[in-house]
């Protein structure tokens, strides 16, 4: 049993690296696809996602065993349909040559920035939405005139055997390949000389993928998520503000990237804030243990974590409420929903993840402002019911890859926008024009005119033009 293992995961990397010289061989033979190509190939990924929309559903709810199938339509299929159409709508636009002004010294001359495809994009994709957090960067990929290489997570095996097919429909392998395996082919797929590789996952592997590339300088995209604070203001609506945290952590149950993690209210607000929760889930969820519009958590090492989460802070003194009836299902988790939290437990310091939602009380703006900026950088932030020069403050004085004002995540759904990260939560972006910029190279090209004198630069030094220009920018010597 042991030497298949060893003989399939060394096919499947020799797969690997024959399927990137293929890939480098096909794209010098065509290094610049056209704009027809391009928005074709967009068009026919757009096509097989219809298509196999039933499968998809199937194949995530069996990896997962039970995810509502609304949530996998409206991420994994309509997600990347609404990327890619964006793209196509942009792409003539994106594509032109950028006109660049010159240096008054050099006015009369041509300068412009033409986007080349870079080559060949790694792709690693996550476990919590597989196909869109593969297909949202291979739509970028082909929008810049790139190809791709995607690693599909080993939690999703079903997903990957019908994201395999639908790619199949689309494209040859010497355009876009998928990939599976377990840890080791991952480690090889990242060390592997790409012209760029985009990666989704947790913070600390994403330090191991970004060594990894430095071995061959392949440029990194990194999604790396955290903890995502949503910030009750004193004048919110409290039931309003608590549907919208409570669809934030039911959906996939809080197993998405930009969930938000905790939540900071005013003080001597937190167990009301609590209960409005506790209400406006149930309301969403009345049996989250055996619903289908529920979704479990992927494994059961996930789950046991969560549990873990909740025991040790109860341990420590937190007061946990939790929300619906118990069950015997123990990865479907409903929402929990911790106050009295302190730092030392393990919720304040980790990304959580799933349905466990930490409340936390702050007195002013300028603590709830300070206790952000005192962890790392999250993905995303959420105020609800903070306006005017508070918002302004919140939003200039605190980092974080996005904001939604007054609600959870829609700004990742914007794909006129950028998506990414920012120090701990990852770095650039693949949405809209920033990913189509980020996967290509902004060739920078001058051209001199024939009759502009250059020469009056040359040696000897000292010449009339030469002091002329030095005492009109420098001033006198």
């Amino acid at each position: 049993m042991n030497q298949m293992a060893v003989s399939t995961d060394t096919l499947e990397i020799e797969r690997m690296e024959a399927t990137l010289v293929r890939q480098q061989q096909a794209f010098e033979a065509r290094p610049f696809p056209t704009y027809e190509e391009r928005v074709q190939a967009l068009k026919s990924l757009i096509a097989a996602l219809k298509r196999n929309k039933h499968r998809i559903v199937e194949a995530v709810d069996a990896d997962f065993e039970g995810r509502a199938a609304f949530e996998t339509l409206q991420v994994e299929v309509m997600g990347p349909i609404l990327q890619a159409r964006h793209a196509i709508s942009r792409l003539r636009r994106w594509m032109k040559p950028s006109r660049r002004s010159t240096e008054l010294l050099f006015a009369g001359n041509k300068a412009w920035v033409e986007y080349q495809p870079k080559g060949v994009v790694g792709i690693v994709g996550a476990w919590n939405f597989p196909l869109y957090l593969s297909l949202g960067p291979l739509v970028a990929a082909l929008a810049a005139g790139n190809r791709a290489m995607i690693k599909m997570p080993e939690l999703a095996p079903r997903t990957r055997q019908v994201m395999t097919e639908l790619l199949a429909e689309c494209f040859s392998e010497d355009q876009v390949a998928v990939f599976g395996g377990e840890v080791e082919e991952a480690k090889v797929f990242t060390r592997l000389h790409f012209d760029h590789l985009i990666f989704t996952g947790a913070p600390e592997v994403g330090r191991q993928v970004m060594k990894a590339a430095a071995e061959n300088l392949v440029p990194v995209t990194l999604e790396l998520g955290g903890k995502s604070p949503a910030i009750i203001g004193k004048g919110a609506n409290v039931r309003d503000a608590a549907l919208r945290i409570a669809h934030g952590k039911s959906f996939n149950a809080g197993q998405i990237c930009v969930a938000p993690d905790y939540v900071l209210v005013p003080r001597g607000k937190g167990a009301a804030f609590a209960e409005a929760v506790k209400a406006a889930f149930e309301s969403l969820h009345e049996s989250p243990e055996s619903s289908d519009e529920y979704t479990s958590i992927v494994s059961d090492r996930h789950a046991r974590r969560l549990h873990m989460l909740i025991e040790e802070a109860e341990a420590k003194g937190a007061q946990v409420t939790r929300c619906g009836a118990a069950g015997a299902n123990h990865r479907r988790i409903p929402l929990h929903i911790v106050t009295e939290v302190k730092d030392d437990m393990l919720i304040a310091r980790e990304e959580l993840f799933g349905p466990i939602l930490p409340v936390i009380e702050y007195e002013t703006l300028d603590e709830a402002i300070a206790y952000i900026r005192q962890r790392p950088r999250p993905l995303a932030l959420y105020p609800l019911g903070i306006s005017g020069a508070e918002l302004k403050r919140l939003t200039r004085e605190t980092h974080s890859g996005g904001v939604t004002v007054g609600d959870w995540a829609w700004h990742v759904f914007q794909h006129d926008m950028p998506f990414g990260g920012i120090g701990n939560s990852g770095m650039g972006s693949y949405h809209g024009e920033e990913g189509f910029v980020a996967l290509s190279h902004g060739k920078a090209i001058f051209r001199r005119r024939s009759w502009f004198p250059t020469q009056l630069f040359y040696p000897p030094y000292g010449r009339f033009v030469q002091k002329l220009a030095l005492r009109l920018y420098l001033g006198k010597s």
